[in-house]
């Protein structure tokens, strides 16, 4: 993949991740609305966040992380890719089942473990009987992971990104017709839009997947070599998985104990996720597969070319994201949250989450350039590791901190986590020679970007003092944010042109290349 089609396929994936991105947050506006930081939203959070949690194990983390390099390579020299996706198809359903059918007979082992703090209130029944309904969600949303990650592997991001969309979709219209023009309770709606969105979201890319020419169904689990290999790989990436799973689950533990934090936390972690989503998964999804058919074919200059590339954009588009959360978190949480149960008090301590997790947003974005450059290698080992030390950073900061400064210890926490593992992973990438070190251009280029979002930053305090009249008003504040996320972005882009962090000739040139294509 040259570089021009490795940013193009960054832009596919980018584009049907911020719609994603953007109707999840509607939903999140409609369920802050709706429901409102609560018992009722504090269930839902822990019991939502069960099925994601072992997403990671399965979908994300684990199997991408080991079975997208292993396609990849087998697309490249044309060794019965089909084969080994069948393979690892039936493998992984057989685990799936088995592990659903466990979690919904020892679902109150599973509330307990990961949110304690419910445990003698309404909270604990409640997530019990939301999480039966939700955990089906990791069979669908993983086995849709694995037709994701073939059509990634082929080059074929649309349909893979798009696919998350639909979740959303059912989830807001649900909210917004359910309650209305059929009765019951908003709750109940939400609840169990999220396996029929999972149904929805593996059937589009399974037709997908048939129509690039992977015909996968559904047989007898075989454990061949490939997949014995495929399974030493992904061992330790599930581990990894599961480290960093561990600091979420460290986080809410330590929020449970504390009323409403859960939501709290849950609301400013959509965010923050927004940029993540957009800029650092799509960069993710789509080097994975460039750098593993590279070290295929020995293509080590290619591999650094796309490698600094893909770094010099995410941080061109995520460290502006980083300032704005950092220097107008109020402004963005009441406009989009302070609506019906929510009020004034939440939107003041969401804020104060968002602006913590924006400090370590450039981190978290980072970590997805820098995976790819193991898992590519088919090395799950290190990241493992580096991923512990991540999790003794987060639980000793989250847990330590808590009595002292309270249900804000999480957050500062995750901040840590994500920068001590970027570290990690950028010292241990220097004994992969030239291909893992950013070039020249990639240095000159940050401090420009550096440069021009200090720039950004300053105009967008100033903006947020003199439109402060405005923002507090509750008929005003939509078209003054939006004023002032203008402001910002204008401001930015003439700041990054003149000091030559980006230009608008490459920009046009990409544009043009991708309509072509």
């Amino acid at each position: 993949m040259k570089p021009i089609r490795l940013i193009t396929g960054i832009l596919t994936v980018g584009f049907w991740t911020l719609a994603s991105r953007f109707l999840g947050l509607a939903r999140d506006i409609l369920i802050a609305t709706m429901i409102g930081p609560g018992p009722l939203m504090d269930a839902f959070v822990a019991a939502f966040r069960l099925p994601n949690m072992f997403r990671r194990f399965f979908a994300e983390g684990a199997f991408n992380a080991a079975f997208v390099p292993m396609y990849s390579k087998k697309v490249e020299a044309e060794e019965d890719p089909q084969k080994f996706a069948r393979d690892a198809f039936n493998g992984l359903a057989l685990v799936l089942l088995m592990l659903t059918g466990l979690a919904l007979v020892f679902m109150p082992v599973l509330v307990w473990a990961t949110a304690g703090g419910f445990a003698g209130d309404e909270r604990f029944d409640l997530t019990i009987a939301f999480g039966r309904v939700t955990f089906p969600y990791i069979l669908l949303i993983s086995l849709a992971a694995l037709f994701s990650g073939a059509l990634n592997a082929m080059g074929r991001f649309a349909a893979a990104a798009a696919a998350p969309v639909l979740l959303n979709i059912f989830i807001v219209t649900a909210l917004v017709l359910g309650p209305r023009y059929l009765g019951g309770d908003a709750i109940w709606w939400l609840i169990w839009c999220i396996p029929l969105g999972g149904v929805a979201q593996l059937v589009l890319v399974w037709i997908a997947a048939e129509r690039a020419g992977l015909k996968i169904r559904p047989g007898r689990p075989r454990l061949t070599s490939d997949i014995k290999r495929l399974t030493r790989i992904a061992i330790p990436a599930a581990l990894a998985g599961g480290v960093m799973q561990v600091n979420l689950l460290v986080g809410q533990q330590v929020a449970s104990h504390f009323d409403k934090a859960v939501s709290w936390l849950f609301n400013a972690d959509r965010l923050y996720q927004l940029p993540l989503g957009v800029v650092g998964i799509a960069i993710g999804i789509v080097l994975l597969p460039d750098l593993s058919r590279r070290l295929k074919a020995e293509d080590h200059a290619g591999g650094r070319m796309a490698f600094s590339r893909a770094g010099e954009l995410s941080l061109a588009l995520t460290v502006p994201c980083a300032v704005a959360l950092v220097v107008i978190p109020y402004p963005l949480v009441s406009v989009l949250f302070e609506h019906g149960r929510t009020g004034p008090e939440d939107a003041r301590a969401m804020s104060l989450a968002v602006a913590i997790y924006g400090l370590g947003l450039p981190a978290f974005v980072l970590q997805k350039v820098l995976q790819p450059l193991y898992f590519a290698r088919e090395d799950t080992r290190s990241p493992f590791r580096y991923a512990v030390w991540s999790m003794a950073v987060n639980a000793v900061a989250a847990i330590g901190l808590a009595p002292v400064i309270g249900w804000i210890a999480p957050a500062i926490a995750t901040t840590l986590a994500g920068w001590t593992m970027v570290l990690q992973l950028a010292f241990g990438a220097r004994r992969m020679g030239d291909v893992a070190r950013f070039d020249a251009r990639f240095y000159s280029r940050l401090m420009r970007i550096l440069a021009a979002c200090a720039v950004m930053g300053a105009a967008l305090y100033g903006g947020q003092v003199a439109m402060q009249p405005w923002l507090a008003q509750p008929v005003a504040r939509v078209p003054a944010l939006l004023a002032l996320i203008a402001l910002g972005s204008v401001v930015y882009g003439l700041a990054g042109q003149l000091l030559g962090a980006f230009s608008l000739s490459e920009i046009k040139s990409i544009v043009r290349r991708r309509s072509a294509s």
